[in-house]
């Protein structure tokens, strides 16, 4: 039997990672936040995402990532850029990095305890990408790439998790 205090908080906690948290990693956000809601899986995962830089704190998302991932139904207005600190290596389970340079950083302020939890983003996924590239400087294309990847992985993860914290069985 499942405690009722252990039911207020969830069960998993996934960070996403980018450089400045207002094109990658809050694409991602939105995309599982969504999953996770259209499973009713809310109260036992939460996401949040953050950048390794500082240069877009309080920011919302790039507009063109806000544009390409309404098209494909997801709301990224509520979202607001803020950079990775030291409580987040203590808050979350998996602190995924859209690239290697970002993971570098993670690996980098992150307590030796806590890098089990370090991990690229597209380890989830299942094409021959490793890394969500940057789209800021690559036209619109580029966002719909992110888009692409980040559907695919965000699955993959979400799939990975229900597996690995038996999420689809019911609480009693």
């Amino acid at each position: 039997m499942v405690n009722k205090t252990d039911l207020a908080k969830p069960a998993v906690r996934i960070l996403l990672v980018c450089l400045g948290n207002i094109c990658r990693s809050p694409t991602a956000h939105g995309v599982l936040q969504q999953l996770i809601e259209h499973r009713g899986l809310q109260e036992r995962i939460a996401v949040d995402s953050a950048g390794t830089g500082d240069w877009h704190i309080g920011a919302a998302p790039d507009k063109r990532s806000s544009a390409a991932a309404a098209l494909r139904g997801y709301d990224l207005e509520a979202l607001r850029a803020r950079q990775v600190c030291a409580e987040d290596f203590d808050q979350f389970d998996l602190v995924l990095a859209m690239d290697r340079t970002n993971l570098k950083d993670l690996r980098a302020q992150c307590p030796t305890r806590h890098h089990h939890k370090l991990k690229l983003f597209l380890d989830y996924g299942s094409g021959s990408h490793d890394a969500v590239p940057d789209p800021y400087y690559s036209g619109a294309q580029g966002f719909e790439l992110v888009l692409d990847l980040v559907e695919d992985a965000c699955e993959k993860l979400l799939e990975s998790l229900q597996d690995e914290y038996s999420l689809d069985r019911p609480v009693s």
